[in-house]
């Protein structure tokens, strides 16, 4: 029996308009300039360590942006076939692999905007889901106090109980077949997923949460950016202070 591929699709076809206007125009923020180079090569660069058979890259059909090939992994596919949801996108990729990847190959999903993935993690993933047929992702215990808000202005309801809560992250990992099934009947009953694990859950599994790392962080805000930075410095991956942010 053949050993199964590990293939990753990379959702990325947002406009990132939370993260604000770029030189007075709006950008992704996937290709927003980070340590010197788009955030997204850094992303990709992260995901190819794990040496997958491809990795693809989900765009918005009117995405005009393109980056240095140079700086690209060889297994990089590029297909402009992303949806109006993160779902519809992974789905169109999934649809890609068809024929390819076998019912039992692992596939991760991952956020274009977690550049700081560190490979250690990604091992520690992949390793711990070979066998599982749920699958799994990377999370956090929420640590912090849960405030539930309410009115406006708002101010504090209730306070919830943190015990048993998680925080989810990317990369997520399922077989194929697992995914592609869980999501289709998401997207056909119109049921709301927010990522992967929760169209795996509506479809009756339970994922498995591995422990990811704060480093791991979404850029989502400004703020972010110099944060990212950091952690890159910090693993090694980019120099200290090598390019202001702009």
């Amino acid at each position: 029996m053949s050993r199964p591929r590990l293939w990753c699709i990379v959702p990325a076809a947002g406009s990132g308009t939370r993260m604000g206007p770029l030189d007075g125009r709006q950008v992704p923020k996937q290709y927003l300039p980070l340590a010197g180079r788009p955030m997204l090569v850094w992303t990709l660069e992260a995901l190819a360590t794990a040496a997958p058979a491809a990795i693809l890259l989900m765009v918005a059909p009117q995405d005009r942006f393109e980056l240095d090939a140079g700086m690209l992994p060889a297994s990089l596919e590029r297909i402009a076939d992303g949806g109006a949801s993160r779902a519809e996108t992974v789905m169109a990729g999934l649809r890609a692999l068809a024929g390819r990847a076998a019912p039992d190959d692992p596939v991760l999903v991952h956020d274009a905007a977690r550049p700081c993935l560190a490979p250690e993690l990604l091992g520690r993933l992949i390793e711990t889901l070979a066998a599982d047929p749920d699958g799994g992702l990377l999370a956090l215990p929420v640590v912090d106090t849960i405030k539930a808000a309410g009115g406006e202005p708002p101010r504090v309801a209730a306070t919830r109980d943190r015990a048993g809560l998680w925080l989810a992250q990317t990369p997520q990992l399922f077989p194929y077949a697992r995914l592609y099934r869980a999501l289709d009947r998401a997207l056909a009953t119109g049921a709301a997923v927010t990522d992967e694990a929760s169209a795996v859950e509506l479809d009756g599994g339970r994922p498995r949460l591995v422990a990811g790392s704060v480093a791991n962080l979404k850029v989502t805000h400004p703020a972010d950016r110099a944060l990212a930075e950091f952690w890159l410095a910090r693993q090694g991956r980019a120099p200290e202070g090598e390019t202001p942010l702009s």
